[in-house]
């Protein structure tokens, strides 16, 4: 079948003319029929267009689609499906939330927001061991979050905190171990002294202040 169907029919023993054969050019159009196969193809006015689907995926080459052929996403959004089944991509909202107020379940939160909110949560944030005989001040033997311990007399010390607490009043942890062979039950307790530091007190039993031995080191942990 012929895919272009002329714009002139001469009959047998007609007269030419230059008007009847440009006419055969110029009134020329396409049959639809042959011309397209009206899946991928198809005519609008008479001239050849693609159809509406007509591109498969397999006509695409995979590198072809750039980002920036792609509609563009609102700002702090991201592409993905929150319905619950199969669907076609939607924007999805990116939220910049420290304290996860909005408990979203079909929202994305930022790195940011998420490693504010868990700081935020009351830990362990200094905890340290140090030896109690050494005079003056000194590094723990351990720990984090702690610079130093000062020995201020025998069996009191202030630990000074590289980190600091959101206000004066947090709580602290502290312990110790009574030196073999004494006769005495110690006790030791702390508080927090400012934002930065705490003081910490070992006394034996008869209230007399005590550095234990330094196989006998002292631990403490602030918490807020």
């Amino acid at each position: 079948m012929a895919i272009i169907t002329s714009g002139k029919t001469f009959a047998n023993g007609e007269q030419l003319s230059a008007d009847k054969l440009n006419q055969v050019i110029t009134a020329a159009t396409f049959n639809a029929s042959d011309a397209v196969d009206g899946s991928t193809m198809t005519l609008i006015g008479g001239a050849m267009a693609v159809a509406d689907g007509g591109i498969a995926t397999a006509k695409i080459t995979d590198s072809a689609v750039t980002k920036a052929k792609i509609e563009n996403v609102a700002n702090m959004k991201a592409l993905g499906n929150t319905s619950g089944s199969a669907a076609a991509p939607q924007e999805v909202a990116i939220l910049d939330e420290n304290d996860m107020a909005s408990d979203s379940d079909t929202s994305l939160a930022t790195q940011q927001s998420i490693k504010a909110y868990v700081d935020g949560l009351p830990g362990i944030k200094a905890h340290c061991v140090w030896n109690g005989t050494l005079t003056e001040t000194n590094a723990p033997i351990s720990g984090s979050g702690v610079t130093s311990v000062t020995r201020n007399s025998a069996g009191n010390y202030t630990i000074n905190l590289s980190v600091t607490a959101p206000s004066a009043n947090f709580t602290t942890l502290v312990s110790s171990t009574a030196f073999s062979g004494s006769s005495q039950n110690f006790s030791t307790g702390a508080y927090s002294a400012s934002t930065t530091t705490v003081e910490v007190t070992r006394e034996s039993s008869a209230g007399v202040g005590n550095d234990g031995t330094s196989s006998t080191p002292l631990s403490f942990a602030g918490i807020w």
